[in-house]
């Protein structure tokens, strides 16, 4: 049993109940494969040695995954820490016997993870873990695409935007940022394939990237149209099942536009993590510079969207 001091208690109220945030971090709890995740982790963390002691693993682990879901800053996340009881109680901190991960510790540790590319082995382990308890990746890969956000001003220490960032027009729209591509199971609307680019990359052009070979189908909005000599390279058993044009100059082939709606129902899964990733992780911003710092972040996120989904999965259930 783990021990507690008098400042992890909570006071002594007749009345209570616990709120939406600790019943998620209790469904969160019950889901993550945290014996996994640490062991991918544990080789490159820092061993105790005769100088100060390094904060323990699973404790800057749950950090991390707190910073990721409430979508918080280095420092936003240490101040949450010492804020709230119901986060320190899920990532095992007792104030009474040592402070919270201060922001620098917490950057370190993501500056870690970032150089030995874990956030993909994180998605990997991820889905090794659900494929364990029958939710497989299956022989069908719906694929797309979203515009994050990025700072388009110039008032900054270098003066001028990120260069790795770019801006595309969608409708009479401009958008400034990078693009998240994702190739998502057909059947159970997990991601098991993430790309990162600029925002003027177009879709079709990250398409190999997103498929893993043996897929039987792949689906796609009409940004991938013209790409069945891509697919049957990276998939070569794979139909192409992408939306098609439908208006022309004098007339509407409203045959494939039947058919395209009919796709649309299949390709429908692909917003689910997308949703996810923005409304409820809020992460619709780059919080970053560069590619490679948000491409691990999304990777990171998109393998505790599929735990998310997991989660969902198992309430609908009953489980």
């Amino acid at each position: 049993m783990k021990q507690q001091s008098l400042s992890s208690q909570g006071v002594f109220e007749k009345y209570g109940r616990k709120s939406r945030r600790e019943l998620f971090l209790d469904e969160m709890e019950q889901v993550v494969p945290w014996s996994a995740l640490e062991a991918l982790v544990r080789p490159h963390y820092a061993k105790a040695g005769k100088g100060g002691q390094p904060v323990g693993l699973a404790i800057m682990l749950r950090t991390y995954f707190v910073q990721q879901w409430f979508n918080l800053s280095d420092p936003g996340v240490e101040e949450a820490l010492y804020e709230s009881a119901a986060l320190r109680r899920f990532v095992g901190v007792d104030l009474g016997i040592a402070p919270a991960p201060d922001e620098t510790t917490i950057l370190r540790f993501r500056h870690l993870l970032e150089r030995h590319e874990l956030g993909g082995l994180m998605l990997d382990a991820v889905n090794v873990h659900l494929d364990a308890r029958g939710i497989r990746i299956a022989t069908g890969t719906i694929v797309d695409a979203t515009i994050l956000h990025a700072p388009s001003s110039t008032q900054n220490a270098s003066g001028e935007r990120d260069p790795a960032m770019h801006q595309t027009r969608k409708g009479n729209q401009w958008y400034f940022g990078l693009k998240a591509h994702i190739g998502v199971d057909a059947r159970k609307g997990i991601v098991h394939s993430v790309a990162t680019s600029a925002a003027s990359v177009a879709d079709c052009h990250m398409l190999p990237e997103l498929l893993h070979g043996q897929e039987r189908k792949v689906w796609g909005d009409g940004g991938y149209q013209g790409q069945t000599d891509a697919i049957q390279e990276a998939a070569p058993k794979a139909q192409d099942m992408t939306c098609k044009r439908t208006k022309f100059k004098n007339y509407v082939d409203e045959l494939q536009k039947k058919k395209n709606r009919s796709k649309s129902r299949v390709r429908a899964k692909v917003e689910h993590p997308f949703r996810i990733l923005k409304r409820i992780f809020g992460f619709d911003k780059v919080r970053y510079r560069g590619i490679a710092k948000n491409h691990h972040r999304l990777c990171a996120n998109f393998a505790l969207v599929n735990l998310y989904l997991h989660r969902k999965r198992l309430a609908v259930l009953g489980q």
